[in-house]
C-alpha cells in the first residue's frame, strides 16, 4: 500500500515514514505549490525508491524545461541517496 504525503507539510515525513516503513510515498506539493525537495529526506529512509516526487508546473513554466528537470531530479535523487 502507498500513500500520499504532501511536500508542503514536510515536518509530518518522518513520522509517517515511521509509521509506514515499507510504503511508497507519492509526494506531490514540490514547485509552484510551495514544497522543497531539500526537506524530502525522511520519505526515502527505506532507499531511493520509496517516494515518488510528481512535479509537473514547477518544470512546465520554466524558460527551459530540460534543465529544470534535471535540477529537480538532482536535488531530490540527493536526498534520496543522503
Amino acid at each position: 500500500m502507498g500513500a500520499v504525503v504532501g511536500a508542503t507539510a514536510p515536518q509530518h515525513i518522518a513520522r509517517l515514514r515511521e509509521l509506514m516503513p515499507r510504503s511508497i510515498f507519492l509526494i506531490p506539493g514540490v514547485g509552484a505549490q510551495g514544497g522543497r525537495p531539500e526537506l524530502l529526506g525522511p520519505a526515502f529512509a527505506p532507499g531511493p525508491a520509496a517516494a515518488l516526487v510528481p512535479v509537473s508546473r514547477g518544470i512546465a513554466a520554466e524558460p527551459d524545461p530540460a534543465a529544470a528537470a534535471e535540477r529537480l531530479r538532482e536535488m531530490v535523487w540527493g536526498v534520496s541517496t543522503a
